[in-house]
This record gives structure tokens, C-alpha cells and sequence, in this order.
């Protein structure tokens, strides 16, 4: 499962760059089978509507949940990708936070599936989303 002796704020560091850093996205809480986080809802993150852009409401998804396979496997010798993910919009949002958590619902030696939900500030459900990830050997060098 999740390395949970990693800290939040190594985490928000090491891995708050490129995409995650542009949409703002900051990581909330860790454990043995989750991992949160959260993002605003501003002009990073809506479309020209005004809403919540549903790209980034994959984003945050995919973030989390790669980024959760990455914390349970030995780094070392493995990493681990996104291969598919597929998202449910339930509800818009306009303003303030939407806050995700992806739980584990596979574990295995080469593919991790994870449930990704995504609520807002009253926590209703604004996106639902399943996230396939590959485990993936790093080249000897």
C-alpha cells in the first residue's frame, strides 16, 4: 500500500511542478490506501463558461492517482503511468475549492486501479473518476 512515512510537505515540493503547479494543485493527506488533494476553481481551472473545466477536473484525478502508485511501489526500481482514465461530470462548480481523493481499489505487481472522487466545498460530488496505472521496471543503467 501507500508509503504513508512519506510527508505531505516533501510531496508538495517534490512534486508540485509543471501541470499540478499551474492548476494550483496542492495534496491535502495521505494514507495506507488514499491519497487527497485539492484544487481551486479559478481562471486556471474553468471554461470560457465560467465553470469548472472538466479537464481539470481529470487533472486532479490523474494526479492523485498516479502519484498514489507511485507512492506504492519501491521507487527505486519502478515508476508508474496513467494508461487509462475515464471521468463522470455530476456537478458544475464556479468558484472556491473541489477537493479529490483517490482510494485504491486494485493493487497488483503490474497495474493499479484507483477511484477517484471529487467533491466540492459542501461536499457534493462533482466528478467520479476510475484511473488505470501501469507499473512500469526502470532501465538498468
Amino acid at each position: 500500500m501507500i508509503d504513508t512515512e512519506i510527508k505531505l510537505d516533501y510531496i508538495n515540493t517534490t512534486y508540485h511542478v509543471n501541470i499540478t503547479k499551474h492548476l494550483g494543485i496542492v495534496y491535502t493527506e495521505i494514507g495506507k490506501d488514499f491519497l487527497s488533494g485539492k484544487m481551486p476553481v479559478d481562471e486556471r481551472t474553468k471554461q470560457p463558461l465560467g465553470l469548472l473545466h472538466g479537464g481539470a477536473s481529470v487533472v486532479l484525478a490523474e494526479s492523485l492517482g498516479s502519484l498514489a502508485s507511485n507512492l506504492c511501489v519501491d521507487r527505486t526500481k519502478y515508476y508508474c503511468v496513467g494508461i487509462e482514465i475515464n471521468a463522470n461530470h455530476v456537478k458544475s462548480a464556479t468558484s472556491g475549492w473541489v477537493f479529490g481523493k483517490a482510494t485504491a481499489v486494485h493493487i497488483g505487481k503490474k497495474t493499479h486501479i484507483w477511484d477517484i472522487r471529487i467533491k466540492n466545498e459542501n461536499e457534493e460530488l462533482v466528478c467520479i473518476s476510475r484511473l488505470t496505472v501501469a507499473v512500469m521496471e526502470k532501465k538498468k543503467e
